[in-house]
């Protein structure tokens, strides 16, 4: 899995590309933690090249929520794929993690 980390207008992209799985989740964790040690508090997760993503993925989304709020920011999921959001909806934390329909809106209110 690749991660491409882009300051926008009010907010910090990461883009993940590949499978979210437990051999990748650790990943996804370091680089959330590398931007958050940087200053960035706001992030949006872009997972419009993400195809596929496991329990093991879903966990480091939460922690990487968790990481972020406990920075005093927020983190978002955008452009979301068919597979990914059946697992949000299956567990539920489609509730927790409101996707959004591309990395702009995810900040949009704030």
């Amino acid at each position: 899995m690749k991660f491409a980390v882009e300051e926008r207008d009010g907010y910090t992209e990461v883009a993940a590309q590949g499978r979210l799985n437990m051999v990748s989740a650790p990943l996804l964790r370091s680089a959330v933690a590398d931007a958050i040690d940087a200053g960035h508090r706001l992030l949006v997760l872009n997972l419009g090249a993400t195809d596929f993503m496991d329990s093991s993925g879903l966990g480091a989304l939460v922690a990487c929520l968790k990481a972020a709020r406990q920075a005093g920011g927020d983190l978002r999921i955008a452009n979301v794929g068919e597979q990914v959001q059946m697992v949000l909806k299956l567990t539920s934390m489609d509730r927790i993690l409101t996707p959004y329909s591309d990395p702009e809106d995810a900040f949009r209110d704030a």
